[in-house]
């Protein structure tokens, strides 16, 4: 039986340049080094720390180096960003919402071939859609990855075909209501005897949360010119 296909509505063409895209191209950082994601939680300046303080991962040593793709799809109607949801039968994070993404494997040159390769696995995504407009800052995640989200433009008139043994559903959120503070909920829970709070993103049925709320948090902050922008201020 073959996997699912979804296929764009649009016609296939260059996805326009709007301010919103400009302004990502001028916010965002370039593609870092892979040598130069820190693997020490310390070092970090983005991650799930940031509404935990005394954070610290639960797996002890270095940080695994991984990269998820934020896609925006340059609609002429507005910007939306492409999320995935995960199957319920998985080990880790069953049936959440997230980036699609991965590991950084060793034949990977560098977190964007990371984020591509992971995407185009996990849904179909073919990389020539995509034009990386950057990256934020590294997330340190509770179970000690560190994910570097890089932000790609997506062309309309895409293709997608699930990997069923991942991936339950995809679907699109407007990136102006991921943007919105007055979406943006802190939340909070016990794990593992420890209180913990998070950023959630309510959408329809949909409950976008933990690292991927946290990475959206970061990107809101970086455009809007509050904590969590570069220092010194980028136009």
């Amino acid at each position: 039986m073959s996997a699912p296909v979804m296929t764009a509505d649009t016609a296939t063409g260059a996805a326009p340049s709007t301010p919103l895209i400009e302004r990502l191209r001028h916010r965002l950082q370039p593609v870092p080094a892979l040598d130069s994601v820190p693997r020490d939680y310390t070092a970090a300046r983005k991650g799930d720390f940031q509404l935990n303080p005394g954070f610290a991962p639960l797996r002890k040593g270095p940080l695994m180096p991984a990269a998820v793709l934020v896609p925006v799809v340059g609609y002429g109607e507005g910007e939306r960003v492409i999320l995935t949801k995960r199957t319920a039968h998985l080990s880790n994070h069953a049936g959440q919402v997230s980036f699609p993404g991965g590991r950084v494997d060793r034949g990977d040159t560098d977190v964007a071939a990371t984020a591509l390769r992971e995407t185009e696995e996990e849904i179909g995504l073919d990389r020539a859609h995509v034009a990386v407009l950057g990256t934020l800052d590294p997330y340190v995640t509770g179970t000690g990855f560190v994910v570097v989200p890089v932000v790609g433009l997506v062309r309309p008139g895409f293709a997608l075909r699930l990997q069923q043994h991942e991936v339950a559903e995809v679907f699109e959120v407007p990136f102006g209501f991921l943007m919105d503070g007055r979406n943006h909920q802190r939340h909070k829970g016990v794990f593992n005897g420890i209180e913990r709070q998070w950023w959630a993103m309510p959408y329809n049925d949909y409950y976008i949360w933990g690292a991927t709320a946290g990475m959206l948090r970061n990107l809101h902050d970086l455009l809007d010119d509050v904590a969590g922008a570069r220092p010194g201020g980028v136009p």
